[in-house]
């Protein structure tokens, strides 16, 4: 969206809020004001545009039931925060995390409330089965899915692509084909941004899922085979064939994610792609200079040797840390379609709640996604947010790491195999 846009989301965005104000406040568990005087700190991963759109709805909250709401965001380093302050017991009433594992291990350690009364139902009510398994450990319901996204998108600057003679590929050689297109005409096939490592990740599984199949996804994620397995090797050198090549933007080791959407989509573009999950729709609207939709469009990531369309997705759970009546009230109302309405029209919001008025979602593109995420039976989970933390989830080791060193080395596949399972087998202890 351009800035004019994403101000006329915004409007939307208030012009939700009071219908939400108006309509959901008798529903809502504490919503005539039953909490004044008592704050819940909340914590989550998002800054800039997306902690806004957040406390955003945070602020729904607030009106409905007199409860003040303090947001705090840890960025990259969730695991390593909550940890720490359950260990000293302080920890948020609420956090939002984006590895089921954490949520896993968390419970296991005793650290969190299960969801009870209005929370559960709201969960059993606007949320299909796929979903509530996802927050479910042990046979107990601890998390919310407000957040989800379909991380197999691949996003161009279609007058980048139009100029070259780029057209939207089939597979990966197709892919491969339209990138040195772009490249011939004088932009980067692709940027790509590899200073935390996450976004390789994602790469890797995308690769991944369609070399070796779901089953063998399974079990890579659940280290029942190990990272030197063959299957393995195939994908990193599938992966080889792109980052091994002058179609990467020079520098990608050291560029943020964020600095690759002006990259693309900014006023001067440099490149005429960039791969991320359908969250980029925010991330270019808060850019403003492209509009999604009209010069910003995305494909599904490619096809590799005939693979099924497949999706890799992620995800933002919320998660409690006590069972006090306010905070199960938040939960209960995160679980609500009611609170993704408030962030949805402003862009950058993929509900995985299946009662969401799709309307409201700012453009056909955002629609699409989210409708395809809704109505899936089943999709295969994020694989390093399913990992031990240690490996898949913390910055400088692990799996992040690892995959930055392939990034720059990419023709050595059986040392990154073996650094990868020398960290599983450290992280998931044996």
């Amino acid at each position: 969206m351009t800035h004019t846009a994403a101000r006329t989301a915004g409007l939307a965005g208030v012009a939700i809020t009071g219908l939400v104000l108006a309509g959901c406040a008798g529903g809502t568990p504490g919503g005539d004001g039953e909490f004044s005087g008592t704050t819940l700190e909340v914590s989550a991963t998002w800054s800039g545009a997306e902690q806004e759109n957040f406390e955003a709805v945070l602020d729904v909250f607030e009106e409905q039931t007199g409860a003040t709401v303090n947001y705090t965001s840890f960025g990259d380093n969730g695991a390593t925060t909550l940890n720490t302050q359950v260990e000293g017991g302080n920890p948020p009433d609420v956090a939002v995390v984006g590895q089921p594992a954490l949520m896993q291990q968390l419970a296991a350690d005793g650290a969190l409330a299960p969801l009870s009364g209005d929370a559960a139902d709201a969960v059993a009510e606007n949320y299909a089965q796929t979903w509530v398994d996802l927050g479910t450990v042990d046979g107990t319901l601890y998390g919310v899915w407000f957040k989800a996204a379909n991380k197999s998108t691949v996003w161009y600057n279609a007058d980048i692509y139009d100029e070259a003679g780029a057209t939207e590929p089939e597979d990966w050689d197709g892919f491969l084909e339209q990138l040195q297109l772009v490249s011939d005409s004088g932009y980067a096939g692709i940027s790509i941004g590899a200073d935390v490592g996450w976004p390789l990740t994602d790469w890797f599984e995308n690769v991944y899922l369609r070399t070796a199949g779901g089953d063998m996804y399974d079990q890579l994620t659940n280290h029942e085979i190990p990272w030197t397995d063959p299957s393995v090797t195939e994908a990193l050198e599938v992966l080889a064939t792109l980052w091994g090549t002058p179609l990467v933007q020079p520098g990608a080791a050291q560029r943020t994610f964020p600095e690759t959407i002006p990259a693309v989509f900014g006023a001067n573009p440099e490149a005429g792609t960039v791969y991320e999950g359908d969250f980029v729709a925010g991330n270019i609207a808060d850019d403003g200079n492209s509009v999604v939709g009209e010069n910003a469009l995305f494909y599904d990531f490619p096809a590799i040797n005939g693979s099924e369309p497949s999706v890799v997705g992620g995800g933002d759970v919320a998660i409690a840390f006590n069972d006090e009546d306010a905070t199960m009230a938040l939960m209960a109302f995160l679980a609500s379609p009611e609170s993704a309405e408030v962030w949805v029209p402003n862009g950058g919001l993929t509900s995985p709640n299946q009662n969401v008025d799709t309307s409201l979602y700012p453009d056909d593109t955002a629609r699409q996604i989210a409708e395809a995420l809704v109505g899936a039976e089943t999709f295969r989970f994020d694989m390093s947010d399913l990992t031990p933390s240690a490996f898949g989830g913390t910055p400088g080791q692990g799996f992040w790491q690892v995959m930055i060193e392939f990034l720059q080395d990419p023709a050595d596949v059986a040392g990154a195999q073996q650094k990868l399972e020398d960290a599983a087998v450290s992280a998931y202890g044996g």
